[in-house]
């Protein structure tokens, strides 16, 4: 089936692009006609998707999101190729269990240095942009985002963070024309979740609790990521969308992270 090319002459940066939900929603919007910057600390596995791609479309801008020195600099290097910015992914993350009485000073900075920060970090950088194009910005948070977890304390917090830091930008962008939504998917299937997804027994909880009684594949959280950044949902504003296969439908919050 031919996609229809919504983002022609778009530029989308997508940061955590290298595998999982990013490299999904980057080929996505590559798909539909989009420049597309690709994003992160492993830069031979972007070269690697940016070879797959093809063509004169593709940036790969290797760094450390957590940076605000880098963030400038990939601002700056999209720019310079494109001209400009219309939609701005904040997809990189990292996730990590362990107990918050047993965190180290190290453990909480990683988590929340990447998956919070490094938002604040590159939204601020690419606002003048994105301003410009009155684009719009999706984060990428978690049904973790939405109620605690046991044993995921720090990562609950980023992701928490991730939340109401989208709200914040839908009431602070919103009157200028740049609007601002999250996606928040439960376990899908990435390099990132094999200890849970190889895992027999963690697997079987999951289901049980799922409605749809399975994990995602990327592609499916690579889907409401485009509709957000699309003109269909033009009039989509600080929304913190779960994708997650019905989990959060239940009186219960979520208790098994994203």
């Amino acid at each position: 089936m031919t996609q229809p090319a919504r983002f022609t002459g778009k530029t989308v940066i997508v940061t955590g692009s290298s595998m999982g939900i990013g490299e999904a929603i980057a080929r996505r919007f590559h798909a539909e006609g989009a420049n597309v910057v690709l994003n992160s600390r492993k830069a031979e596995d972007c070269e690697k998707v940016a070879a797959s791609l093809g063509g004169d479309r593709v940036l790969v801008v290797a760094g450390d999101v957590s940076s605000s020195a880098f963030a400038k600099e990939m601002v700056e290097k999209t720019v310079a190729a494109f001209g400009g910015i219309d939609v701005l992914v904040n997809n990189a993350g990292v996730g990590r269990a362990g107990r918050l009485s047993d965190a180290s000073d190290e453990f909480i900075d990683t988590i929340i240095d990447i998956n919070l920060k490094g938002i604040l970090y590159l939204t601020r950088e690419a606002f003048p942009h994105l301003l410009a194009a009155k684009g719009n910005i999706i984060n990428i948070s978690s049904v973790s985002g939405l109620g605690g977890d046991w044993g995921l304390g720090v990562y609950n917090a980023s992701k928490g963070g991730v939340c109401n830091l989208t709200r914040a930008m839908a009431l602070e962008f919103g009157s200028q024309g740049v609007r601002a939504n999250a996606i928040c998917p439960s376990m899908t299937r990435s390099d990132m979740t094999t200890g849970v997804t190889e895992n027999e027994g963690a697997m079987k909880m999951l289901c049980n609790r799922m409605p749809l009684g399975r994990a995602a594949e990327p592609d499916e959280i690579a889907g409401p990521v485009l509709f957000l950044a699309s003109d269909d949902a033009v009039f989509v504003n600080g929304v913190n969308l779960p994708v997650d296969g019905g989990i959060t439908a239940s009186n219960g919050q979520p208790n098994f992270f994203g």
